[in-house]
C-alpha cells in the first residue's frame, strides 16, 4: 500500500465534495484537515485539488486490491501528479515506474515535483537518480548537486554523483565527491558506512589503488563510536565494511562483541560465527576458523556448510584423511551439496582411494546433471586406475561439455592430462595431438614440454625437436632429475653419449630414491662410452630396483 498519511483526513471532504459540491462543505472539511501533519490547503481550489488526488488514490488502493497493478499505478501516479507536496507519494510512485521499467514516467513525475520551491533534497536525489539512468548526465549531476546543498549530511545525493562520476569515466570526480562527503560532520553509522562503502568500490574498480582507497574507507569507519550501544543490525554491518576494507582485526573484534550481545539469538548467532570464520580464514588464522565452524556445529549440528569449511581448512592443514571425515558428514545432511562430491572425490584420488572416488562419482552422477568437474575427475579415477578406455570417454566427454558451457577448463593441465592417457594407451598420434595442444596453451609447462620430448626420444622421432623442449624443461627446473634423465636420454638417442653422460650422472644425484630406469638409462649411456664395468653395475642396481627381463639381459650380454 502506497503512503496516505494526507489523505487520510481528507476522506471525509472528500465524501462531501462528492455528495453535495458545494462549497459551504469546505470549512467542515478543513477543520477535520487540521489533524494531517501537512499543512492544510491554502484555499477552495486547492482544497480541490487535494480532493481529486484523494479520488484517484481511494481508486488506484481498489485497483491494487483488486490486483490490477498497472491501473493501480496510472491511478497513484494521477494523484501525486495533482498534489506534489505528497512528497511521500511522490517518491513511492516514481520507484514503482522504476520497478516497472518505465523510467520517462518517474522523470516526469519528479521534474514537476522538483520545481516546487521548497522540494526536498530526497527529490532531487531521486530525479538525479533517474536521470543517470536516462542517459541525462548534466541534469543528473545538477540534481544530484542540488540534493548535497539541500542536505549536504545526507548520502543519496553523494551516491549518485559517485555513481553517475564513475559511470561516464570521470573516477577523479568521483573521488572527490567522496572526499566532500568525507569532510561533513554527519557522523551517523549509515552515513560514515554508506562513504565507505563508496570507497571499497572505487578500489575494487581500480579508479584508485585498493589499499589507498580501503585505508580511506577504514578512517570513515573509525569515526564511528564504537563505545555507543550498536543495535546488532548496525554493528554487523559495520563488521563486514571493515572485513571488505581489509581491516580483519576490527572486524573479528566487531564480531566477538556481537557475539556476547546476541545471546538469544540464533539465527544472527549462526551469520556472525560464519562470518567471523571467514575474517580469521581472509587472515589466514586457522585456529580461530575452526573454533568458530565447530561453535557453529555446536549450536548446530545439522549445518553442513560449517562441515564443508571445516574439510577445506583440514585440507590446508594438510589433513586429507580429516577433511574426508568432515565431507562425508557434510554430505550427510545435504545430500543437495554438489560441490561436496567433487571435494570429496578430488581428496580420494589424491589418497589414490581410486574405488572410493568413483563411488563417489557415481553417487554424484545420480543425483546431478552431468558437469565437466565429474567428469574430468573420473577420468583421472579412472587413469589412476589404468582404465585408459574409460578414462579416455570420461575425458572426451568433459571436453564436449566444457566446449559447450565453460571454455576456460580446458586449459593446459586438463590437455596434459588427456595426452597422458593416451600416451599410455599406446596412442601416440592422439598423445602428441593433445600434448601440442596443451604447450600451445602454455608454452613454459615444463611438464609437457618433458613428457612430448621423452616420449618423441622413446620413439626415436623429431629428435632435435624433442632435445629443445627437454633443454626447455630443464631450463625451468635445473634440479629435477626426470628432465635431466630426459635430456640424457636424448642426447644418448642423438649419438652424443660423452655429453648425455654428464646429464644422466647429475639426475642419479639428485634424485631422492633409487630409480630403476635412471640406473638402466646411465648403464645404457657407460655402454655407449665404452665403461662397459660401470654399465654392468648400473644395470644391476636398476635390476635391485625393480626386476626387468630386458635389463637382465643386457648384463648377460656382458658376460
Amino acid at each position: 500500500m502506497l503512503p496516505c498519511n494526507r489523505y487520510l483526513a481528507a476522506t471525509v471532504l472528500f465524501c462531501c465534495l462528492l455528495g453535495c459540491g458545494c462549497k459551504s462543505s469546505s470549512s467542515g472539511a478543513q477543520k477535520s484537515y487540521k489533524v494531517s501533519t501537512y499543512p492544510p490547503p491554502a484555499d477552495d481550489a486547492e482544497l480541490k485539488r487535494v480532493a481529486e488526488a484523494h479520488a484517484h488514490y481511494v481508486a488506484g488502493v481498489i485497483e491494487e486490491v483488486g490486483e490490477h497493478p498497472e491501473a493501480a499505478l496510472e491511478e497513484y501516479s494521477e494523484a501525486a501528479r495533482r498534489d506534489p507536496q505528497n512528497e511521500a507519494l511522490v517518491l513511492e510512485v516514481a520507484k514503482r515506474f522504476l520497478q516497472s521499467k518505465k523510467p520517462e514516467q518517474a522523470y516526469d513525475l519528479l521534474k514537476r515535483a522538483s520545481g516546487r520551491p521548497n522540494a526536498s533534497a530526497a527529490v532531487f536525489a531521486r530525479l538525479g537518480f533517474v536521470c543517470a539512468q536516462l542517459g541525462k548526465y548534466n541534469e543528473a549531476i545538477a540534481a544530484s548537486r542540488t540534493a548535497v546543498k539541500k542536505a549536504p549530511g545526507s548520502l543519496p545525493g553523494y551516491q549518485n554523483l559517485f555513481v553517475t562520476y564513475l559511470q561516464n569515466k570521470h573516477p577523479q570526480e568521483a573521488v572527490k565527491v567522496l572526499e566532500e562527503a568525507s569532510r561533513q560532520t554527519n557522523n551517523s553509522p549509515e552515513f560514515l558506512m554508506g562513504i565507505a562503502e563508496l570507497y571499497i568500490h572505487l578500489g575494487l574498480q581500480n579508479a584508485q589503488p585498493r589499499k589507498e582507497a580501503n585505508a580511506k574507507a577504514v578512517a570513515l569507519l573509525n569515526r564511528i563510536d564504537k563505545r555507543e550501544n550498536l543495535n546488532p543490525a548496525i554493528g554487523l554491518k559495520l563488521a563486514e565494511d571493515y572485513s571488505n576494507a581489509g581491516d580483519t582485526e576490527q572486524a573479528a573484534q566487531l564480531y566477538q562483541d556481537l557475539l556476547k550481545k546476541i545471546p538469544d539469538l540464533p539465527g544472527l548467532r549462526e551469520r556472525v560465527r560464519t562470518r567471523l570464520a571467514d575474517v580469521y580464514l581472509r587472515g589466514s588464522d586457522h585456529k580461530g576458523a575452526t573454533q568458530e565452524l565447530e561453535a557453529l556445529i555446536a549450536d548446530d549440528p545439522t549445518n553442513a556448510q560449517a562441515y564443508f569449511s571445516l574439510a577445506l581448512l583440514a585440507l590446508e592443514e594438510k589433513q586429507p584423511e580429516k577433511a574426508i571425515e568432515h565431507l562425508n558428514k557434510a554430505i550427510l545432511l545435504n545430500p543437495e551439496a554438489a560441490p561436496a562430491y567433487a571435494e570429496l572425490a578430488r581428496i580420494q584420488i589424491f589418497l589414490k582411494k581410486t574405488s572410493d572416488a568413483l563411488a563417489t562419482l557415481d553417487k554424484a552422477r545420480a543425483k546431478f546433471p552431468e558437469t565437466f568437474l565429474l567428469e574430468y575427475l573420473s577420468g583421472i579415477a579412472f587413469s589412476q586406475q589404468k582404465a585408459y578406455p574409460e578414462a579416455l570417454q570420461h575425458y572426451t566427454r568433459a571436453e564436449v561439455i566444457a566446449q559447450a558451457t565453460q571454455k576456460q577448463w580446458l586449459d593446459q593441465h586438463f590437455y596434459f592430462d588427456l595426452a597422458s592417457a593416451y600416451e599410455r594407451q599406446g596412442d601416440y598420434a592422439q598423445a602428441e595431438k593433445y600434448f601440442e595442444k596443451c604447450i600451445e596453451l602454455a608454452p613454459d609447462f615444463a611438464e609437457a614440454l618433458n613428457y612430448l620430448g621423452y616420449m618423441w626420444a622413446e620413439k626415436g622421432l623429431h629428435l632435435t625437436r624433442a632435445r629443445q623442449m627437454i633443454e626447455k624443461a630443464v631450463k625451468l627446473e635445473p634440479k629435477n632429475p626426470a628432465y635431466l634423465d630426459s635430456l640424457a636420454w636424448v642426447l644418448f638417442k642423438l649419438d652424443e653419449a660423452q655429453i648425455a653422460l654428464e646429464y644422466i650422472l647429475k639426475a642419479v644425484e639428485l634424485s631422492e630414491e633409487p630409480d630403476a630406469t635412471l640406473y638402466d638409462h646411465l648403464g645404457d649411456i657407460y655402454a655407449a662410452v665404452k665403461q662397459r664395468d660401470k654399465a654392468r653395475e648400473a644395470w644391476q642396481k636398476s635390476l635391485t630396483v625393480e626386476p626387468s627381463d630386458l635389463v637382465r639381459k643386457k648384463v648377460e650380454g656382458l658376460e
